[in-house]
């Protein structure tokens, strides 16, 4: 039979660290690939009584339906977590999500058309790319420095693109490259938002897992107009299994989303949403985040030590200050697809850079994750891969 499948279908391609992923399945491959969490930080123990807590004290409860916007305690929740970046909302502007991929793909279907202009830094989140490609929008790169998002790029960005719906921005140790937006830059954004009438897409999974200095406020604390749709996760602290994140914006905007959210699933998982709910009302989850954040600084600097003693010396890399990732630039020229064939046959993984541009090049690049292996498996992987790249 043939099927008629929808033209959008030709912009859907399979995820390039998914697929990536399959080859780091054989045993001895050390894997820099993913954006995993360190599974052995997960709160095992505590969760089988939390379970047993919810089944016990709401078990009718915990196996019904519920409501679309979430459980309304985590919301709350939630409106307290933001509030400590300066976010001031209440919890009906609050929506939950299955993660926050789900708001990405509920954006894309909120906002876009055929050929609309999604305005991002360049390189940006795979992910997003792949979410917001079926809806065939056109990409506008804006280039980053240390600093983040240049405001004189996405300035001329604006000026050659009038009526672009939206900029989407990872303000907090960027997915790739780790770096930061810095506090006067997202003033400036929110200003250029204002004077050009485009709003913000904010996606900030990695905001608490700062691993040196303040807290910065958010893209969204600076917004005056309900020009921002903050999307939020509990994938990257506490267990991504849950599939747990949120969308906040502005109530009729949140209003549109949580229609969406009807459509597709109806509703996040309801012993998810409770146990997630239990966990925070029950223990502190500050003292879990904080243990993240320690083991985390330690592997972010053993890899960077490994870099610096292993990698060839015309190669640059980012020194984040938190998040997951350690965005890798080789000679111009360099093709990092080649080193990752190489790199595989060695046994170690990362993510080639060229997936990360929407519109293509800049296949000199590569992306290391640091949170999900061991120490011991830092050392041996980075050692492999300055063997690779040495011999190449």
């Amino acid at each position: 039979m043939k099927f008629g499948f929808a033209d959008r279908m030709e912009n859907v391609k399979p995820s390039a660290i998914r697929e990536i992923t399959k080859l780091t399945q054989k045993p001895g491959v050390i894997s820099f690939a993913g954006g995993y969490p360190a599974p052995e930080l997960f709160p095992i123990e505590e969760m089988k009584q939390i379970c047993s807590k919810v089944l016990d004290e709401s078990g009718k409860e915990a196996l019904q339906y519920t409501t679309t916007e979430g459980f309304l305690p985590l919301r709350k929740h939630i409106v307290e977590r933001m509030r400590r970046f300066g976010v001031e909302i209440s919890e009906d502007q609050v929506l939950l999500t299955n993660g926050s991929q789900q708001g990405l793909d509920f954006t894309g279907k909120l906002f876009l058309n055929d050929h609309d202009v999604i305005i991002c830094e360049s390189p940006t989140y795979v992910g997003a790319i792949s979410a917001f490609r079926p809806y065939r929008p056109r990409f506008a790169e804006v280039a980053m420095d240390e600093g983040g998002m240049r405001m004189d790029a996405l300035e001329q960005v604006l000026q050659e693109n009038p009526g672009a719906k939206f900029i989407y921005t990872i303000p907090d140790f960027q997915n790739p490259t780790g770096i930061t937006l810095e506090p006067e830059r997202r003033k400036m954004l929110m200003a250029l938002s204002a004077r050009y009438q485009v709003p913000v897409i904010e996606d900030n999974p990695y905001a608490e897992l700062g691993l040196e200095g303040e807290r910065l406020p958010a893209v969204k604390s600076y917004d005056a107009e309900g020009a921002v749709i903050y999307l939020g996760s509990f994938s990257k602290i506490f267990c991504p299994g849950l599939r747990i994140g949120w969308i906040a914006a502005a109530p009729e905007i949140t209003r549109k989303y949580v229609m969406l959210k009807q459509a597709a699933d109806l509703q996040v998982n309801t012993m998810a949403q409770r146990e997630l709910a239990a966990f925070v009302y029950t223990y502190d989850i500050e003292s879990h985040i904080a243990r993240i954040r320690d083991v985390y600084r330690a592997r972010r600097d053993l890899m960077l030590k490994a870099i610096e003693s292993e990698f060839p010396d015309t190669i640059n890399f980012t020194n984040p200050g938190g998040g997951l990732f350690i965005w890798v630039e080789l000679p111009e020229g360099a093709d990092a697809a080649n080193v990752f064939q190489k790199a595989i046959e060695n046994d170690v993984a990362f993510v080639p850079g060229a997936a990360f541009y929407p519109n293509g090049g800049h296949e000199n690049t590569f992306r290391l994750n640091y949170s999900n292996m061991s120490e011991e498996k830092i050392i041996e992987g980075i050692k492999r891969l300055g063997q690779v790249l040495k011999a190449l």
